[in-house]
């Protein structure tokens, strides 16, 4: 079984060129029972992408591009995307699980009601993406992501690690953090600082987090002032 492993997390990858599995090419994820399996989507370029109470098994979808995606009940296993660029994504109500997003392009993207089980973001783009209610039900990584204004609202991310990620003006709202990872990440510019109780760092973060508390409280220091 293939995984990707960093420091203390290990998430499970899909194990799509095992021998005897056959992806068969589709031009389509629609399926007339809602259901598509050992499937490759790929190099297709839609304006839309609806779907709603389907499932997703063992396939890869790559190089694909759509102008609005949107994903409600849509459960997917064993499925990698990658180098898809697919802004205004918007996934609610679902469980990923033993899912790869690689080198995708998901800015803007509205994640709600999603439960991630063996989830791995690697080099995405996820500026300006909303995590609302998202569980960590399982390991989750976010490997060499761009984050930027990024906002985490009412997420349980205990099973999740950030490693080398652009996390500027990242926010973290309420929500559960005990024993998330952000060690080899730049810190001095999230927001919610507050909320990240638990969390595991490196001591030479501590001065990140300083900073980013400063920030947030929009403090004035006095060697600043100007001497009356």
């Amino acid at each position: 079984m293939d995984t990707r492993t960093i420091r203390r997390t290990k998430v499970a990858l899909p194990s799509l060129d095992e021998p005897g599995l056959a992806l068969s090419d589709v031009t389509s994820l629609e399926d007339m029972h809602g259901r598509v399996t050992g499937f490759r989507y790929a190099d297709a370029k839609v304006r839309e992408l609806d779907l709603a109470g389907a499932q997703l098994v063992e396939g890869r979808v790559s190089g694909c591009t759509a102008e609005r995606t949107r994903l409600d009940a849509v459960r997917a296993d064993s499925v990698e995307f990658s180098c898809c660029e697919l802004p205004a994504l918007s996934w609610t109500g679902s469980k990923l699980s033993r899912i790869v997003f690689r080198e995708c392009r998901l800015m803007g993207a509205a994640l709600e009601g999603l439960a991630l089980d063996n989830v791995l973001f690697e080099k995405c783009k996820l500026d300006y993406a909303t995590f609302a209610r998202v569980r960590a039900l399982g390991p989750v990584i976010f490997s060499g992501c761009s984050l930027r204004e990024a906002a985490f609202i009412g997420s349980d991310l205990r099973a999740a690690l950030f490693d080398d990620c652009d996390l500027r003006l990242t926010e973290f709202g309420d929500g559960t953090y005990r024993g998330l990872d952000l060690r080899g990440n730049d810190l001095s510019a999230v927001r919610g600082v507050s909320a990240l109780k638990r969390v595991i760092i490196d001591r030479v973060q501590m001065p990140q987090l300083a900073d980013a508390l400063a920030g947030e409280l929009d403090v004035t220091f006095g060697a600043d002032l100007d001497d009356v």
